[in-house]
């Protein structure tokens, strides 16, 4: 394998033209670099400069290294840089979360990627054991979770709460059990952990969603409430994504004697640093959710 040094050094001799010249580019003695090129030309057993005196041409070898090494310097260069270069605002960014939360933060982080559009947002809906798993397989960067993980290879970082909601029709004034139970309950793929959570703590005849009648269901984040907004049951959902329905007017949000939140977990894989670009979107996500979460307490 060719010395990178010494390819550097007959390049930029044949640049500079001079030995004298080139020592002094490259912080060498002249000796030094004449010992270069010699250690280059053995190496390749040809001869790469033509020497009269203190001047020289090249050989038609040495034609043919300059013109293929500068190539190669250049192509070493870039590879340095790319690996040792960790921009802040460039380069792919692969998210999840779940849909209530994705809801609150994908338009948020496109504004990011808008700022700076050579930072590339790939954002992800999806359950909490799923993100799990696309952490510990290093298909995504980081994730948020609304449970905190059981796996030695996902840490777990609580930053912020999120409010669970009971939604029923705007129709609906003040809800008691009597009004739940005819309404029916509208499902969705956490409708029954979400309703356990809530509806338990503030209803003392409340033993499972399930004892409701299922008068609806949708695994479509943006679609749960359309059958609630016509009337045709009650649900609960977590704040962001309540927040994001519209038209809001055909709804009502119920506050309730004892509110109950899910605690929102940033989720990564253990051990590993982060690249910058990482802690931007991160940064981003937290200043966002924990802003709201100031307003609202």
């Amino acid at each position: 394998m060719i010395n990178t040094n010494w390819l550097h050094t007959f390049c930029t001799l044949i640049e500079v033209g001079q030995f004298t010249r080139t020592a002094e580019k490259l912080h060498m003695t002249q000796s030094g670099v004449s010992q270069h090129i010699h250690k280059l030309e053995e190496q390749l057993g040809v001869t790469l400069l033509d020497r009269q005196g203190k001047t020289f041409t090249l050989s038609t070898a040495g034609q043919k290294l300059y013109k293929e090494a500068g190539k190669i310097l250049t192509d070493l260069t870039n590879l340095q840089q790319s690996v040792v270069n960790d921009p802040a605002f460039e380069g792919h960014v692969r998210v999840m979360s779940p849909g209530s939360l994705g809801l609150k933060l994908y338009p948020q982080l496109l504004t990011l990627q808008q700022r700076y559009p050579k930072l590339i947002i790939d954002f992800r809906f999806a359950p909490n054991s799923d993100i799990e798993q696309a952490i510990v397989n290093a298909k995504i960067d980081f994730g948020f979770m609304t449970i905190k993980s059981k796996l030695v290879d996902v840490c777990c970082q609580p930053i912020a709460k999120e409010p669970l909601l009971l939604v029923t029709p705007s129709t609906i004034e003040q809800p008691n059990w009597s009004t739940l139970e005819a309404l029916g309950f509208i499902g969705h793929p956490d409708g029954s952990h979400h309703a356990n959570l809530l509806l338990s703590q503030n209803f003392p005849q409340f033993q499972h969603s399930n004892l409701f009648t299922k008068t609806g269901f949708s695994n479509q984040i943006g679609l749960i409430l359309e059958p609630v907004s016509l009337g045709l049951g009650f649900t609960v959902l977590p704040k962001h994504a309540v927040d994001a329905f519209s038209p809001s007017s055909k709804i009502k949000i119920h506050p309730l004697p004892i509110p109950v939140s899910e605690t929102l977990f940033l989720c990564t894989r253990r051990g590993i640093k982060l690249p910058k670009r990482i802690d931007t979107v991160i940064a981003e996500a937290k200043k966002s959710l924990q802003a709201e979460q100031v307003l609202g307490e």
